[in-house]
This record gives structure tokens, sequence and C-alpha cells, in this order.
């Protein structure tokens, strides 16, 4: 009887509560448009070049990365780059997509980040499964920390090697564009003019190895901290300077409580905007 009495009970319960429903992510276009992403996928297969712009302790953000490029990867062999590797680790990187050391030998070798075994381990493993090159693409931190004390020209004093690593010099550089001079205003005016240079620096590394890892035939995928790529400049600004013949997309993250409609600030931050409710717990 009292299971009948239960039953009678959640069957009258508003339909409201039943039917709610609670996404966790919503994908727009740079207008604001709600997008499928079927849709957005389908643009991709159309790029020589994409960058994914993440939050790097956002899990929906890692899961649709991991998703995307294995959808990619029916259509055709991909080459895989990351913010998260810096040049001068290629070296253990390739050798461990080749086998020649474990993960363990990869973990030793490179300095990975504290989050690599969750969010970027799959990526590189299925770099590694598909023979798919992956490319350490950001400059080492200690060289972009030097830049933001002293400004480019520290790096004139650094040996043929250490410039390996790191962009051609000189490196081009437009204080005016609204991404740097917004890290100022951020900043309060601290840190002074040479604080926006040390983010140029990792911009123009990152579109540097881009480049010279880009194979024709191949799209590219890269995955970067959205503020290396959103707004259509950073990295995306480096790449077109260099390359305005290919063709490039980007992907952004941003977070918002409702995610019915593209809060107007996030309009055309990127080709498409990935919307992760804010409540979703970070990972670290």
């Amino acid at each position: 009887m009292r299971y009948l009495l239960l039953l009678l009970c959640c069957s009258l319960l508003p339909l409201s509560v039943h039917g709610q429903n609670k996404p966790a992510y919503q994908l727009f276009n740079a207008k604001g448009k709600k997008v499928k992403y079927g849709k957005m996928l389908k643009k991709m297969t159309k790029q020589d070049i994409i960058l994914f712009g993440e939050y790097h302790n956002n899990a929906i953000t890692h899961w649709l990365q991991l998703e995307l490029t294995r959808d990619l990867g029916q259509v055709g062999p991909l080459v895989l780059g990351a913010e998260m590797f810096e040049a001068d680790n290629q070296e253990p990187l390739d050798q461990y997509l080749t086998g020649e050391i474990d993960a363990k030998g990869l973990d030793t070798l490179a300095r990975l980040w504290s989050n690599y075994k969750t969010d970027y381990a799959p990526l590189v493993n299925l770099a590694k499964d598909r023979k798919w090159p992956f490319i350490a693409t950001n400059i080492p931190r200690r060289y972009a920390s030097m830049v933001s004390q002293e400004g480019f020209s520290v790096l004139d004093s650094l040996t043929t090697l250490e410039k390996s690593w790191i962009a051609p010099l000189p490196i081009a550089y437009d204080p005016e564009l609204p991404g740097y001079k917004g890290m100022i205003e951020m900043m309060g005016g601290h840190g002074g003019e040479t604080f926006p240079m040390a983010q140029a620096s990792k911009d123009a590394t990152m579109a540097h190895f881009i480049l010279r890892g880009f194979q024709a035939g191949r799209r590219f995928i890269h995955y970067n901290g959205a503020y290396h790529s959103d707004n259509f400049e950073g990295i995306l600004w480096y790449l077109q300077r260099e390359r305005p013949d290919l063709a490039y997309a980007t992907i952004t993250t941003v977070t918002q409580s409702d995610l019915s409609h593209l809060g107007k600030e996030n309009l055309n931050r990127a080709d498409f905007i990935l919307v992760v409710d804010e409540d979703m717990t970070p990972t670290y």
C-alpha cells in the first residue's frame, strides 16, 4: 500500500521537476547563435589550423578537446600541438611517441604540468596510438620570465641553442592590440610595458612552432589557454602575419550562469564559444 502511495505522489509532482533540463555546456557561434556539435565539427574539417582555447582546470573543455580530436582523426591524419609542452622538451616527447621511453620516462625528462595525467595524457596517447606528430610549441618558461622583467632585448643574450626554442628574433610586437593593452589594465598598471611582452613571446613562439610543424593535407589542432587566442588575437595574429593563405578557426571557453544565450561580453570572442555552467567544479 505504501509503495502504491509513493508512486501516486511521484506521479503528481510538477512536470517542471521531471522535465527540467540541466545541460553542462552549450556551443555558440561568434554572433551568439546556438550551434550543434556536428555543425562545428563540419566547419573544422575545412580548416588548416584550429586553436582550441581552454580553461586549464575545466573538465568539459578537456573532454570536448579529446572528442573533437578523435572525430577529426576519422576524417584524416592530424598534427597536434600544445602550450603545455615547452619547445626544449620536444625530444623526450618524441621519444615517448615512438616508444623509446615510457610514461615514467616522459615524466622524468619533460616538465609536465600537474594536471598532465588527467587532462593532456589522453591527447598525447591518442597521438601515440595514431602515430601523429605532437608538437611542443611554447617558449621555455624561464625565457618568458626574463622578457617579463627586462623586455625582448634580453633574448639577444641567449645561445644559439636557446634561441632555437623560441620564435626568430626580433619578435614582432604590437602593444596596441587590445589583448596586450588589457593585460596592463588588468594589472592596474603594475608590471610595466614588459609584462605583455612576455605574453607576446609565448604567442609568437607557439605560432612559430605551429607553422613549423604544419603539414599540408593534415589539420593541425593546437591546445592553449583561451587568452592566447581570444578575440582573434595572440597566436592567431602571429599565424596570420606569417601565413595569411591558410584557413584558421578558433574555439574558446567561457563560463556563465545561464546557458540559454551568449553574454554580450563573450560575443565575437572566437569562431565558436564553448559555454560551460559556472557551477562546474574546477579540477584544481
